[in-house]
């Protein structure tokens, strides 16, 4: 086996029922019941993939090292402290030992209250197995948490003595006895017992350190809580050498010297960790707010929230910035588009990673690929504020896409690049939803201080966002903390009252129904001013919105957005379709103000230039009636670079696209219009581009899902039948007696399947159903798959045995030809 916990050779003391002790994990695991055995599938579900045909298959597959990685990832620091301490402990460990090691000599009460929770645990993820008289790390646990030079325990301890004395010569040990006051020994292994058996009595270790020189002594504080390791010079200092001829420091190498495990121990008191944190730290509120407060504040945080994701598609309307060849969005068009949302760049990041996680913006797929809103996007705007907020939280919180990391460097170098495909973490979602319950355990309006969440979040996964360099954990519950405040979750700090709702229940009824009341209401109307702006005093119904998008520009944002009209946002209504007549019937309609003489005036003159000029394609031209007009282009400077020629008196020819045409003319102060081969004007609409239809991008989990109760039961079910079948006790169908006669023999499966003959087969299968008898078979299925399993013969006939399959635990057909082998079962 992977682990080697089957083959354990060990004097194994008797339970107190009667019954034998566990010998392997597997064992152990065949001792539960059905219930345990799923409460570890449930812990730990990468151990489902696939189903295990047995118990030992599944003892075999909790020992794995990406397994056992994986499940000490998952326990919070004192299960971790513990498991620690078993592997600096004797292997097996009794109960008191174990806890001498985690309260030490003067004992700890809330350790001693909190460990057998802990153990219990240990033991429920098949981390630890055996009783409470002999508990048993798994191996491969034991080897990743267990000291070593290369990979120092969190313990701080260093080697025992009979590790730090392997190769060291039958003499010295010697010297070292003597040194110490020992009587001598006939050889090794008697003399590193003794040496073991010192340092670990307390009373003669205190009576040996009493001879110690101080600077010994200071020795060894340096080194009792780790790192157990120092370097020594060819002579070493009088304290050094006072130690080292004691064996109280003894060498690795020969520039090394290790302090022994018993020494530390003794130390420390008995304690293998300087610190044990047997309960998390605390989450208390450090300011408290009236709850209105949290969610009005909240609650504008989120209008703000949709009018910025709006305002972001609304400008990749006509289509966004390019693809990188290798996915995501460019440095440059990420600056641009934070600058357009007046943001900085990971805001800006945020955003877009969101949308692109609601399926509301993707690639196009054409040939030049581009950004560009979704189908979905449009079916999103004709939501309600309450649900399309609800919408874009709710795909937050599930999301695994990490906009954090934009900016950020991947394993080879490369920077990480905003909707980029290296963005997906699989813990994302856990910490988020995580941040956001510690927040919901507070009282309402409370809020902690996001250091103190972040030290809690580190007690529940230490080897997740403790260690040095892998503190992933704790760079995703910071953003999840800005990412909430950004979108509207929380307000001040606290958990508002739709974001408790978001995360209470499986639907977002809850949540839309307390953010509605406190989103501000549409209107339909704006304050018209004589300097040629308009303010919307809220956020405006969508046809009055679109439509002053068109006529006017935005100026500026806030509470009450104002609006600029400038020549050339009145000629881009023109140029839309609208005439001057529909422009000053729909500023006098939805303005609240009689519409100022100044807006009046510019509407009237860029009516009367609009369309004056029009440009087709010659390459392109300009005609005019007034001839006088086309000599004044000609005569600017600045018509230069159109290549522009007279072809009659009032036609101009160019050497410039019509586009390139109509925006050179129109920078030179003219309002062109252009006109199709027929001579009509081109009503040119701001149209919107649309990607095809897509689908949201789908979270990247962190491991295998959770499995549920359904999925739960099938698998033990079905390994508990496997597990009958591979460890039935059957009949050998063939031994020979002493006496030369054949006789049934009784033996366990094996793993090979049976070999009978076909005649042999039916006959044994034949006898089975007649006798309401379980048999046991070797069958080989149509894709060639071999499998040996229990059953019990109902019919036989046409070739076919149909049985009752206890090791699928439900009745099957077998053909009799694809049978290898049949055995009858033992009695018992």
């Amino acid at each position: 086996m992977a682990t080697g916990e089957t083959e354990r050779e060990a004097h194994v003391p008797e339970e107190q029922d009667g019954t034998a002790a566990p010998r392997t994990l597997a064992e152990a695991l065949r001792a539960r019941g059905d219930e345990g055995i799923a409460a570890l599938l449930r812990a730990r579900p990468d151990l489902l993939a696939p189903v295990p045909g047995d118990l030992t298959q599944l003892a075999t597959r909790a020992g794995t090292r990406a397994s056992v990685v994986r499940a000490l990832e998952r326990l919070d620091r004192f299960a971790l402290q513990t498991a620690e301490a078993l592997a600096v402990a004797p292997d097996p460990a009794p109960y008191p030992v174990l806890l001498g090691l985690m309260a030490g000599d003067a004992g700890d009460e809330a350790v001693a209250a909190a460990l057998p929770g802990a153990v219990a645990v240990l033991r429920e993820q098949a981390l630890v197995w055996g009783g409470d008289d002999r508990l048993r790390l798994v191996r491969t646990a034991r080897e990743l948490l267990a000291p070593s030079p290369q990979h120092p325990s969190p313990t701080g301890l260093g080697p025992t003595v009979a590790e730090a004395t392997a190769g060291m010569s039958p003499g010295r040990l010697q010297e070292i006895l003597r040194a110490v006051g020992l009587p001598s020994t006939h050889d090794p292994v008697s003399a590193v017992a003794a040496l073991a058996g010192l340092f670990t009595d307390r009373t003669r270790m205190d009576a040996l350190l009493d001879q110690a020189p101080a600077d010994a002594l200071g020795v060894l504080d340096r080194l009792v809580w780790g790192p157990p390791y120092g370097e020594v010079s060819a002579a070493p200092a009088p304290p050094v050498r006072w130690l080292r001829d004691r064996g109280l420091l003894l060498p690795t190498s020969a520039r090394t010297v290790a302090l022994p495990r018993e020494v530390a121990l003794h130390l420390r008191a008995g304690r293998a960790h300087r610190v044990p944190e047997p309960a998390p730290p605390a989450v208390e509120p450090a300011r408290e707010y009236r709850p209105q407060v949290v969610d009005s504040t909240a609650a504008g945080q989120a209008y703000t929230a949709l009018a910025t994701a709006e305002e972001l598609l609304k400008s990749w309307d006509q289509g966004g910035p390019p693809v990188l060849r290798a996915g995501g969005l460019s440095v440059r068009d990420l600056k641009r588009t934070a600058a357009a949302l007046d943001a900085p760049e990971p805001v800006a990041a945020f955003w877009l990673e969101l949308l692109y996680g609601a399926g509301l913006l993707a690639p196009d797929g054409e040939a030049d690929e581009r950004y560009a809103p979704t189908p979905a996007y449009d079916a999103w705007l004709d939501l309600p504020p309450a649900r399309r907020w609800a919408r874009l939280a709710g795909t937050w919180l599930a999301s695994t896409r990490t906009p954090g990391l934009v900016g950020g460097q991947d394993a080879k170098g490369r920077t990480l690049a905003a909707l980029g495909p290296d963005l997906d973490r699989g813990a994302a979602p856990e910490v988020r939803r995580r941040v956001l319950d510690l927040l919901a355990a507070l009282p309402p309006g409370g809020a902690p201080e996001p250091d103190v969440l972040l030290a809690r979040l580190r007690w529940e996964r230490p080897l997740r966002g403790g260690a040095p360099g892998a503190d992933l954990r704790a760079r995703l519950a910071g953003w999840a903390l800005s990412e909430a405040e950004t979108l509207g979750v929380t307000g001040r700090g606290a958990l508002s009252g739709h974001g408790r709702a978001l995360l209470d229940g499986p639907d977002d009824e809850a949540a839309v129904a307390l953010l509605a009341p406190l989103l501000p209401e549409p209107v339909d109307h704006v304050l018209l001013q004589a300097d040629l702006t308009a303010v919307a005093p809220g956020p405006l119904s969508r046809p009055l919105a679109d439509a002053l998008a068109v006529l006017a520009d935005v100026e500026s944002k806030g509470g009450a957005t104002v609006y600029r009209f400038t020549p050339g946002s009145v000629r881009r209504a023109l140029d839309a379709g609208r005439t001057a007549a529909d422009l000053h019937a729909f500023l006098a309609e939805h303005s609240r103000t009689p519409v100022p003489q100044p807006l009046a005036y510019l509407i009237d003159d860029v009516a009367r230039r609009h369309g004056h000029l029009r440009v087709g394609a010659a390459s392109s031209y300009v005609r005019c009636d007034d001839d006088a007009v086309l000599g004044e282009i000609l005569a600017d400077k600045r018509s230069a670079s159109l290549g522009l020629r007279r072809l009659a008196p009032t036609v101009l020819a160019a050497q410039a696209a019509p586009a390139v045409l109509l925006d050179g003319l129109r920078s030179m102060g003219f309002a062109p219009a252009a006109e199709s081969a027929a001579g009509d004007v081109l009503i040119t609409r701001a149209d919107s581009y649309r990607t095809g239809p897509r689908t949201a991008p789908a979270p990247v989990p962190d491991g295998p899902p959770l499995p549920d109760a359904t999925l739960l039961g099938a698998a033990v079910r079905a390994i508990r039948a496997g597990d009958r079948a591979a460890t039935v006790t059957r009949k050998e169908p063939h031994t020979a007696t002493a006496t030369g006669t054949a006789a049934p023999a009784t033996g366990r499966v094996d793993g090979a399947l049976p070999r009978t003959s076909a005649a042999e087969t039916l006959a044994t299968v034949q006898a089975a159903a007649m006798t309401n008898s379980a048999v046991w078979i070797g069958y080989v299925n149509a894709e060639g798959a071999a499998s040996q399993r229990v059953i019990a013969p109902v019919r036989v006939e046409g070739g076919f045995v149909t049985a009752y399959d206890h090791t699928a635990d439900e009745v099957r057909t077998y053909a009799l030809h694809r049978i290898t082998g049949v055995a009858e079962l033992a009695d018992e």
